[in-house]
This record gives C-alpha cells, sequence and structure tokens, in this order.
C-alpha cells in the first residue's frame, strides 16, 4: 500500500487527505496547532458561508483574475459539488437572499465532526502538534511532542494556508522551504483599511454605514461597512478590496438611489433658517454616520457638492496589518507547479489551498477554492504515488 502525507488539517488539506485514501493510499495527516481546522471554526462562528450558489461562469468570474489553471479545478468541484459534500455529511444546507450558501445549523463543528469521523474511518492518521520543518533530501522532517521525525511517503500535499490568521495557524512561513522563485509574494486580501480620524468620529465609532455605495476601479458595492477607532471595515470594503489595495482610489456614494441632479435638486430647496445639517437630513436623509463621513472627508464643500456628496474621496492610510486579513493573496506560482499541482522541482510534492497564488472574494469562494484544490491534488497526489509503484514493479 502506497503512504500518503497531508501537512495541514484545514479544509484543502482534509480534501486532498480524504481522494488519497478514497485511492486506497495509507494517509497521515500532519497539523501544527492542537487541533485542527481552526480557522475554518473560526468562520463559522459568524455562520459558515460554505458556498455561493449561482451559475459557474458567474462564480469562476467572481474570483477576478486568476490563472488559467484554477479554472478547470474550480470547474470540477464548485457549488453544487460543495453543497452535495456538507450534505453527505448530514448537514442540510439552505442558500440566503444573496445565494450563499449556510449549513442550517449555521455552525462549522457539526460538519467538521462528521468529516473526522469519515476521514478516521477511511483509516487517516491525524498526528497534531507536528510542525513540519523542511526536507532532508527526499524525506519531511517533523518537531513532534516526542522529538524529531522524519517521514518519506510516496505522495505529499503541502496544505499550508496563507499569511493571515497566524495565531489559528496560517504564518506563511512555509515559504524558506520551497524552491525561490517559486512562490509569489503575500499581500492582504478581504481586509480593512486605516484612517486617521479627526476627533468629531470618535462618537461613530463601532457605528454600521448602510444605504451606501462604495466604487473603486470597475468595482461597485451596495454593501454594510463599519467605522471603527482604527478604520473602515466589513463585507461593504472587503468587497472593494482588491482594487483598493492595487492602487484604485475608494469612493463613497451617500445616496446611490438619487442621480446628481436630483441630489442637486435637493440642495437647492429652500433652506430657511435650518442648518446645513438639518436641511441635508431633510431633504437627503443624511444623517448620523453618514452626515459625519461626509464632513469629515468632504470639507470644505464647494458652491456645488452635489457631486461630493454623489463620490465622495475616502482618504485612507493603507490595508490593516496581513495578518488581521481574512484571506491573502500571493502564494506558490501556478508556473512552479504542474497540471495536477506538483511542484516541478520536487516530484511527488504537491500543494493545495490559501497557499497558492489566487484570491478569493468573501462569500463563500475561499472555502470551496480550498476544498477544490485539495481535491485536485489529492486525486494528482494518489494518481502520482500509484503510478511510481507501478514503475517500481515493473509494470505489473
Amino acid at each position: 500500500m502506497t503512504q500518503g502525507l497531508v501537512i495541514g488539517a484545514g479544509p484543502a488539506g482534509l480534501a486532498a487527505a480524504e481522494e488519497m485514501a478514497k485511492a486506497g493510499m495509507r494517509v497521515t495527516v500532519t497539523e501544527a496547532m492542537p487541533s485542527v481546522a481552526r480557522k475554518f471554526l473560526m468562520a463559522g462562528k459568524s455562520g459558515l458561508n460554505l458556498t455561493k450558489s449561482e451559475p459557474m461562469d458567474q462564480f469562476i468570474a467572481a474570483y477576478g483574475v486568476i490563472d488559467l489553471a484554477m479554472i478547470p479545478i474550480l470547474r470540477s468541484f464548485g457549488p453544487e459539488q460543495v453543497i452535495e459534500f456538507a450534505e453527505s455529511l448530514g448537514q442540510e444546507v439552505f442558500v440566503g437572499s444573496t445565494g450563499r450558501v449556510f449549513p442550517r445549523v449555521m455552525k462549522a463543528s457539526p460538519l467538521l465532526r462528521a468529516w473526522l469521523r469519515r476521514l478516521a474511518d477511511l483509516g487517516v492518521d491525524l498526528r497534531t502538534r507536528w510542525r513540519w520543518t523542511g526536507f532532508d533530501g527526499v524525506a519531511l522532517r517533523f518537531d513532534t511532542p516526542d522529538g524529531p521525525v522524519q517521514l518519506t511517503p510516496d505522495a505529499t500535499v503541502l496544505a499550508l494556508g496563507g499569511a493571515s490568521w497566524a495565531r489559528l495557524g496560517s504564518r506563511g512561513d512555509w515559504i524558506e522551504h520551497l524552491p525561490e522563485g517559486s512562490v509569489a509574494p503575500f499581500a492582504p486580501a478581504n481586509m480593512g483599511f486605516m484612517v486617521e480620524w479627526s476627533a468629531h468620529m470618535e462618537p461613530f465609532f463601532g457605528a454600521p454605514v448602510k444605504g451606501c455605495a462604495l466604487h473603486a476601479g470597475h468595482v461597485v458595492e451596495r454593501g454594510e461597512f463599519v467605522v471603527s477607532a482604527r478604520g473602515i471595515e466589513g463585507g461593504g470594503i472587503y468587497a472593494v478590496s482588491r482594487a483598493v489595495r492595487d492602487g484604485a482610489d475608494l469612493f463613497l456614494d451617500l445616496c446611490p438611489d438619487l442621480t446628481v441632479a436630483e441630489v442637486r435638486a435637493g440642495l437647492a430647496r429652500a433652506r430657511g433658517k435650518s442648518s446645513l445639517s438639518n436641511h441635508l437630513r431633510k431633504v437627503l436623509g443624511l444623517q448620523g454616520v453618514k452626515l459625519a463621513l461626509l464632513n469629515e472627508f468632504g470639507r470644505p464643500f464647494p458652491d456645488d457638492f452635489a457631486p461630493v456628496i454623489k463620490a465622495l474621496t475616502l482618504r485612507l492610510d493603507g490595508p490593516r496589518p496581513m495578518d488581521e486579513a481574512i484571506s491573502t493573496a500571493g502564494g506558490v506560482r501556478f508556473s512552479a507547479l504542474t497540471e495536477g499541482l506538483m511542484l516541478k522541482n520536487r516530484p511527488g510534492v504537491f500543494c493545495a489551498g490559501e497557499m497558492l497564488d489566487w484570491e478569493a472574494p468573501t462569500g463563500g469562494y475561499l472555502i470551496t477554492g480550498c476544498l477544490a484544490t485539495g481535491r485536485w491534488a489529492g486525486r494528482a497526489a494518489a494518481a502520482h504515488a500509484g503510478a511510481s509503484l507501478a514503475d517500481a514493479s515493473g509494470g505489473a
């Protein structure tokens, strides 16, 4: 029986292990942390968004610019397959109003427990507190509770995550063990941005901003976001974060259901003795945190400030630190990998999940991509091990 090794017990690693075990391999999964899938469980605390129910072409387009090698991988395990996977583990799912798919229980832990039971039934051996420390020839070295260990499997899948949420296990320090030039630099993805607020904004820290539209480059988002002491964050911001990170300015439309002409007409109404703040509240509904943002970024107001209300430039001081990002861009370049996600410079070693050079928006795309790449790499690893065994036995 061929020996399979998976390093990293997040969704990508567990998916790879399942495929390898189903193919008849004896699989060992190692995890540096004391327990598995910590980032996956953290994601489930706010409702586990597994995938997005939408046509496949639209689903793939949501990833933006990705390497062409990712497209067949996503097509092989897209939203329909993710739903089937969850249901096969006894987790009924539902589709929300925006197409996002969640387990009915809105948690990750029941699904993970069922998955781990299934892997155990397949004979998968899970070892925690095993930290990979690199290669020694064809062997892989580990620091374990029982001291240093080396393993020489027939095929290995690396599923070590990106470089955000280090406390949950995604450190990105595996870069030092891979061939030089094979890894694109990491960058934060789905993150908030820092803002150096003036004192008048302090009463609005923690306030949600609703009923606006965010514009960055070609991206327009009607999502909600939050003003915090450190800046701006939340779903609406995450949706435009890639464009802003890559150099686009961020504009806030405070009245997205009105045209510039309609805003201008509202401002032109007789004000009487009302203050400007009261006038803006009465004719445009601008008050609270929305009015505070207009004052923060729009003053001094020009004579015609309807365009300012429709495209308020938000002055940002850069993204939040990468370790606070939901996910990361960058990672192992597809040019360094075969079609089966095997490192060209290290035969028998495959890569999957967030450690690959791709990024996904929020909305279930990240988990789907991790599951898809994990299964793809796991199947390729099993095929490689089987071919190597056949070669060693003279093709018997």
